[in-house]
């Protein structure tokens, strides 16, 4: 392998930075202390930005149990209104613990009230009533933007010092819900699916639960070029208008620990515009195929700790938001102040994600010490044009990943929109000529730091795909080691330092920059006997510096594009 070793004194702006960000990730816990050990469990974090200190709920010592307002346990009996009373006794006596001890629990929605802790007891599950009519329809939120949807299995709005507690399963009923796309079933699931009714769509591609849900999207757009509509009009979409199965809205002093949340019909656990979270000893399970089957989704949340969780699900696993397009950013609501250490992805499409609703903007974040295997991106972020808002002051260190489908560490700005590549002569996506002007709806993708990530087997290493009009710029990455098929590409990409990273790909060169500006390359490590190390092209490459003791040997390691410049390239005394 070849390295590049000459430290250049000249960076100090952009690498020493890297190197002070890398000792401040040093200095973050291994873990938060226990309960007994501190007030709160903010304590502990050391954090490049002002985080303010997060304690948990403080609850009355009283408690009632369901089974004092006539709950049975028994899987048949619907427990809606028990459920309903004990809460309703609790919060008239001034709040505690409503226990579901060990048992079936068959329910429709429940809704939680201030100074509640639901505290579910090991061996109770509580599964939701697969009848969508005991979903009333609402005024909700759906992927950033207002919606009519049905009421969520576990509710609640405007409230203060609540939990969900215990080692229980809450179970949303979810496949009762959700459509499934053939293409991830094997032949024998999919038959079984289909003799459990419900119809499939004209190319015979996804199974919907019933042709209601299946024609509701063409009602839906009918509906949206209405006036004056009610929420009765959305009744023939009702088995379309999925749930999330935990969604509280602007709540203050939450605290989740311990229990199983499982199957939901959409997002499982979705806390919107939420303050002084505590996420913690949770696991988050979804099959695998579930449509828009995330984990964890924080929308303009603040002030939100996240620790010692597992998350096996269908979507995006621990993913942060802040509202879609001109709504999003009328809202106004960053995600900002999370911390989030010591959890685990089994499969996801995302382990960690930002986006694609980031248009309030998400910042001051912190994610450490966290394994992902399996899931489909590792690192993820994503947006589009339309969304504007800025994401900032991302700070990521101490990562494991194993056997990733597509890109261990992946920008993409061109989400769900047609993206530019670099071969000029392509037919089908050729690059852009005009470069559109910057606007309110620019997405900017900026401040990325990242440091002590190790992946053994990936598609893509790295992918930055950035906006012509505005690059992912500062993002600096320090101690990678990632064995892939592919190396880094990056499109429209600025300021970016590579410090101490290793690159193996299968084939191709280890790094490809096309329209990048101002790249440092420090210390990096190349496969042996690759004829290509580094290729560039665009006639917007340049800046790109090595810190090589030997520059002319690397220039017989650069392809460089027709287009690109000699002098884009240069080594540092």
């Amino acid at each position: 392998m070849k390295r590049l070793k000459k430290l250049v004194p000249d960076l100090k702006l952009l690498i020493a930075g890297a190197f002070l960000l890398a000792m401040i990730s040093f200095m973050l816990p291994n873990g938060l202390a226990s309960d007994n050990d501190k007030k709160s469990d903010s304590d502990a974090i050391k954090a490049p930005f002002d985080m303010p200190e997060i304690a948990a709920p403080q609850f009355p010592d009283y408690s009632v149990s369901i089974t004092n307002f006539g709950a049975v346990g028994d899987g048949h009996t619907m427990n809606t209104v028990a459920f309903a009373n004990a809460i309703a006794a609790c919060a008239k006596s001034g709040g505690g613990r409503v226990i579901v001890p060990a048992g079936l629990w068959l329910t429709g929605p429940v809704i939680l009230k201030s100074n509640i802790d639901l505290h579910v007891d090991q061996g109770a599950l509580i599964l939701f009533s697969r009848n969508i009519e005991d979903y009333p329809l609402i005024q909700s939120n759906w992927e950033g933007l207002p919606r009519v949807g049905r009421t969520p299995p576990i509710y609640g709005v405007d409230l203060e010092n609540i939990a969900i507690t215990g080692q229980g399963i809450i179970d949303g009923s979810g496949d009762a819900w959700r459509p499934v796309k053939k293409f991830k079933m094997t032949g024998q699931q999919w038959n079984v699916l289909l003799a459990s009714g419900g119809v499939v769509d004209e190319r015979g591609s996804i199974w919907w639960p019933s042709r209601e849900a299946l024609n509701a999207p063409e009602l839906l757009r009918e509906l949206a070029d209405r006036k004056d509509v009610s929420l009765e009009h959305y009744g023939a979409a009702r088995e379309y208008l999925r749930p999330v199965m935990v969604n509280l809205v602007q709540c203050k002093n939450v605290l989740l620990d311990g229990p199983t949340f499982q199957n939901s019909p959409a997002w499982n656990i979705h806390p919107l515009m939420c303050e002084n979270m505590i996420i913690r000893n949770i696991t988050v399970r979804n099959p695998w195929y579930s449509q828009n089957g995330d984990g964890l989704d924080l929308e303009s949340c603040r002030n939100v700790l996240v620790y010692n969780c597992r998350f096996d699900v269908g979507d995006d696993a621990i993913c942060l938001k802040s509202g879609r397009n001109e709504y999003g950013r009328k809202r106004g609501m960053p995600t900002e102040n999370v911390f989030i250490t010591d959890c685990i992805v089994y499969h996801g499409h995302g382990g960690f994600t930002v986006g694609s609703e980031m248009s309030g903007g998400v910042r001051n974040i912190i994610i450490r010490n966290c394994t992902f295997m399996g899931t489909d991106v590792g690192l993820r972020f994503k947006s589009t044009r339309g969304r504007g808002g800025v994401v900032e002051n991302i700070y990521i260190s101490d990562i494991r990943m194993t056997d990733i489908p597509t890109d261990a560490i992946g920008f993409n700005m061109f989400y769900e929109g047609q993206a530019p590549i670099a071969e000029e002569d392509s037919p089908s996506r050729p690059l852009e000529q005009t470069i559109p002007p910057v606007t309110e709806e620019t997405p900017c993708f900026r401040k990325i730091y990242l440091n002590n990530i190790v992946c053994k087997g990936a598609d893509r290493a790295i992918y930055m795909l950035g906006l012509p009009e505005m690059a992912i710029n500062r993002i600096e990455l320090n101690n990678i080691t990632i064995s892939s098929k592919r190396g880094l590409e990056a499109f429209d990409a600025e300021k970016i330092t590579l410090n101490n990273v290793t690159i193996l790909p299968e084939t191709g060169p280890a790094f490809s920059f096309h329209n990048s500006r101002d790249v440092f390359l420090q210390n990096v490590i190349f496969p042996n006997g690759a004829d290509v190390y580094v290729k560039l092209t665009g006639n917007r490459t340049r800046g790109i510096v090595f810190g090589s003791e030997d520059l002319e040997y690397m220039k017989s390691k650069i392809q460089l594009g027709k287009d690109v410049r000699p002098d884009a390239i240069s080594g540092m005394d």
